[in-house]
C-alpha cells in the first residue's frame, strides 16, 4: 500500500483511511454529508495525490496525444486544459484524462490513479512518433481546493489573480511560498475552486498554508467519499463505474470529447457507431420514492424485465433523494422516461432526468 506525502497529516486529523487504487487514502473525516456541505457552501481541500501525471515532450508530443486521445488537443493554447479519453481498439475506453498544454512541445497528462501503469503502457505502445515520455506520478502531489469561497480564501497565497483562472485554464505561478506551481481550474465537484500541482517535498508546506489561509472561511479537509457524492450530483463520469474498457465514449454521452476531424485509435469504428447510433446509453435518474440506488443494482422496466444496471448511485446530500447513473437501451433515454431500480425485493420507481442533478 502506497502513501501520499500527506498520509501522516490525514491520520493525525483523525481521517478514516481506506485502500484506494493501491494507496492509503482518507475516505472521510467528520462524515460524508458534512464534508459534502462544506464544499457546496464554503471551501474544502482534498488530497488527490494518488492521481497519475505524465509529461509528453518534444516536437512530436502533440502527434502522439492526437493519436491516442479522442478530443482535439490541437485546439489548445498554452495555459489551457482539455477533458478527453483514451479509446481502446475494441470500442471501449482505456481511461479518461485531462490534457494540459504547458508549451507547444511540453504537455501534461493527468490520469486516474488505478490506471497509471495501464495508461503508461498503452500510450507507450502507441508512441511510434518518438515523443519523450516521463512518468512523474511518484514525484508530484495534487490538492483540490473546492468550493464557492476557494478563490477568496486562497488569494493571499499567490500573486496570481485566482478569479482570472477560468474553467479549464491554468497558470504556472507562485503559491504558498512555492514557485512554479500549477494552479488549474478543472474541478470535479461543480462548486468552483482549483487544483494545485506541486512536488511531494513541497506539499506539506502548501497544505499547512492552505489550512491557515482558509481558517476564516471555514475550510475543512474532505475525503474521497464526499468527492464521489459531489461529482455524482454533477453527473461526472467515474472510470471503473460509468466508463470502462467495454463502454464507448458515445454510449457514455461523451460524444462532445470525441472529434472526428482527425484520426485516432479506433476512430473509424467509433465514427460508424455515431452514424448508425448506439444501442445503449448512459442515463441519469432520480428515485420517485425513498431509497438508495447502488452500483450494480438492476434497472428494470414496468414488467420487471432487466433492462440495464446502475453504474453510480447514492443518496444526494444536497437534494436528499436517491440519484444515479446507469446504462439502458436508447428507447428509455428521454428525459421523463419511467424506469425502476431493483433495490432488494422492491422495484422502486425512478424518472430519467437531465444533468446535472445539482443546480446551484
Amino acid at each position: 500500500m502506497k502513501n501520499t506525502a500527506l498520509t501522516q497529516i490525514h491520520e493525525a486529523l483523525g481521517a478514516k483511511m481506506v485502500p484506494f487504487a493501491g494507496y492509503n487514502m482518507p475516505v472521510s473525516y467528520e462524515g460524508v454529508n458534512a464534508e459534502h456541505e462544506t464544499v457546496r457552501s464554503a471551501v474544502g481541500v482534498f488530497d488527490v495525490s494518488h492521481m497519475g501525471e505524465f509529461l509528453i515532450l518534444g516536437p512530436n508530443a502533440l502527434d502522439l496525444i492526437q493519436h491516442v486521445s479522442s478530443n482535439d488537443a490541437s485546439k489548445l493554447k498554452d495555459g489551457q486544459a482539455q477533458y478527453s479519453c483514451l479509446p481502446n481498439e475494441d470500442g471501449g475506453v482505456v481511461d479518461d484524462l485531462i490534457i494540459y498544454r504547458l508549451e507547444a512541445e511540453k504537455w501534461l497528462l493527468v490520469v486516474n490513479a488505478s490506471n497509471i501503469e495501464k495508461d503508461w503502457n498503452w500510450i507507450s505502445k502507441h508512441n511510434t512518433f518518438g515523443a519523450e515520455m516521463r512518468n512523474i506520478s511518484e514525484d508530484y502531489s495534487l490538492l483540490a481546493i473546492q468550493g464557492p469561497k476557494a478563490v477568496e480564501a486562497m488569494q493571499s497565497l499567490t500573486s496570481e489573480d485566482l478569479s482570472a483562472i477560468k474553467f479549464y485554464t491554468f497558470k504556472v505561478s507562485d503559491f504558498a511560498g512555492i514557485e512554479n506551481v500549477i494552479i488549474s481550474a478543472t474541478g470535479y465537484t461543480g462548486s468552483g475552486g482549483f487544483e494545485i500541482y506541486c512536488k511531494n517535498t513541497e506539499v506539506a508546506q502548501v497544505w499547512e498554508k492552505v489550512m491557515e489561509a482558509g481558517a476564516d472561511f471555514g475550510i475543512k479537509p474532505i475525503g474521497l467519499a464526499a468527492r464521489d457524492t459531489l461529482r455524482l450530483e454533477m453527473g461526472y463520469c467515474l472510470y471503473g463505474n460509468d466508463i470502462d474498457d467495454t463502454t464507448s465514449p458515445l454510449e457514455a454521452g461523451l460524444g462532445w470529447i470525441t472529434k472526428f476531424n482527425k484520426d485516432f485509435v479506433n476512430s473509424e469504428a467509433l465514427k460508424k457507431q455515431k452514424e448508425h447510433g448506439v444501442e445503449k446509453t448512459l442515463i441519469a435518474f432520480e428515485l420517485d420514492e425513498r431509497g438508495i440506488p447502488r452500483q450494480g443494482y438492476d434497472i428494470v422496466d414496468g414488467n420487471g424485465n432487466k433492462i440495464g444496471n446502475v453504474t453510480s448511485g447514492t443518496m444526494s446530500p444536497s437534494m436528499n433523494k436517491g440519484i444515479g447513473l446507469g446504462y439502458v437501451p436508447v428507447v428509455f433515454k428521454d428525459v421523463g422516461s419511467k424506469i425502476n431500480i431493483q433495490i432488494r425485493k422492491n422495484a422502486v420507481p425512478a424518472t430519467v432526468v437531465k444533468l446535472p442533478f445539482y443546480k446551484k
